[in-house]
């Protein structure tokens, strides 16, 4: 009997585990068993598992679904009654005793038929510049992909699978037996033909019967203007093979922004820490502000500016990802620098200038307390 594992334990989080949390775990242990890198008989079996353990898990509906009624509330069940199958004739029975003696109806029946491919993750660096205003890259991944070869029959060339002898092309072998509640019938895979209903006396030579072989793939991904760290991408279709005609999988890019020597970002906003000296803060000057389009902004700073200070630099700021029209604007912080030493000349002249202002022990104008003549004085070490 197969038990699906509880999607907790597969990540290796608690149950009360934020999002990060999920995803800091989901990246580790992808990065661990991807098959590319882990040569393991089993990898690629745990690489699908934890896949959809994060494909559920991040997904707030589901997660509640299934914190609530388990594996059975993923699939319509979880005490609605929307996954039984009607009372009359207690057709509904056979799933019920299915599910606790070890009976896999549903999953042999599909075997059977076309299977949807499974699917795969990768991940994509971008600088500040490429989040902000959008780009197209390069990714290069590994996936399953039909057998040229065998056109994804599984046969060697020139050959053709037969319906298998031990199911009668099922599938599924059923074995009736005695419990408390009465007969019930366990359904599980067919040995010989692994669920297949088909065997094929010669295989494949290319992918040894696997129907699929893995081969590396180049795609181009869009990366629309506007994404932030820990945006994902999917591309529908670039996942794994689909297996007797199945649709492909899916593939999801999760994207990793790097920090801006300048910009910290905020929403849809750009924050810039504009440096001023005390005299400039003083006197007023006229800064020139870096932008993300390539072009500087010339703004005009006020006398007598203070620290802490905002500019607002309107539309020049990060664009909607979601395609609207909006951005948001560049943000620009006054940092009054006030030096932390002086020469003979500069102390001097300093110190004659606060001879000639007036105290501060009142609030400015701005009502932040503190004016041109405490920077001086800090300066000096008043």
């Amino acid at each position: 009997m197969t038990t699906k594992r509880d999607y907790y334990e597969v990540l290796g989080v608690p149950r009360a585990a934020s999002s990060e949390d999920l995803k800091k775990a989901f990246r580790k242990l992808a990065f661990d068993f991807h098959p590319d890198r882990n040569k393991s008989s089993d990898a690629e079996e745990r690489f699908k598992e934890i896949n959809q353990a994060y494909e559920i898990l991040r997904d707030a509906e589901k997660r509640a679904a299934y914190d609530r009624y388990g594996h059975a509330g993923l699939s319509g069940g979880g005490g609605t009654g929307a996954g039984f199958e009607g009372f009359p004739g207690f057709t509904g029975f056979g799933d019920i005793f299915d599910s606790f003696f070890g009976g896999t109806r549903g999953n042999t029946r599909s075997r059977n038929g076309a299977q949807r491919g499974g699917d795969l993750g990768a991940e994509l660096n971008l600088t500040f510049e490429e989040a902000v205003l959008g780009v197209e890259k390069e990714i290069q991944f590994a996936r399953h992909e039909q057998c040229g070869a065998c056109r994804g029959s599984g046969a060697a060339v020139g050959s053709t699978p037969v319906i298998c002898t031990t199911c009668k092309g099922t599938g599924e072998i059923r074995r009736s037996q005695q419990s408390l509640f009465g007969q019930y019938v366990n359904i599980a895979p067919c040995n010989r033909c692994g669920g297949e209903g088909r065997t094929v006396s010669q295989k494949c030579a290319e992918c040894s019967g696997a129907k699929r072989v893995r081969k590396p793939r180049t795609v181009k991904v869009t990366v629309p203007a506007g994404v932030a760290d820990g945006n994902r991408v999917r591309l529908g279709a670039e996942g794994e093979a689909g297996v007797n005609g199945g649709p492909s999988g899916d593939l999801y890019v999760d994207l990793t922004v790097e920090p801006h020597r300048y910009f910290e970002r905020e929403g849809l906003d750009l924050i810039y820490e504009m440096p001023v000296n005390i005299a400039q803060a003083a006197l007023g000057l006229e800064a020139t502000i870096p932008t993300l389009d390539g072009e500087a902004e010339l703004i005009q700073v006020p006398a007598g500016v203070q620290s802490g200070q905002t500019f607002r630099l309107k539309g020049r700021g990060v664009p909607d990802v979601h395609g609207t029209r909006r951005r948001g604007d560049i943000i620009v912080v006054a940092s009054v620098v006030v030096p932390d030493r002086l020469s003979g000349e500069q102390r001097r002249l300093l110190e004659q200038l606060a001879a000639t202002l007036p105290t501060t022990g009142e609030l400015t104008e701005s009502g932040s307390g503190r004016g041109i003549v405490d920077w001086i004085k800090a300066a000096l070490g008043g």
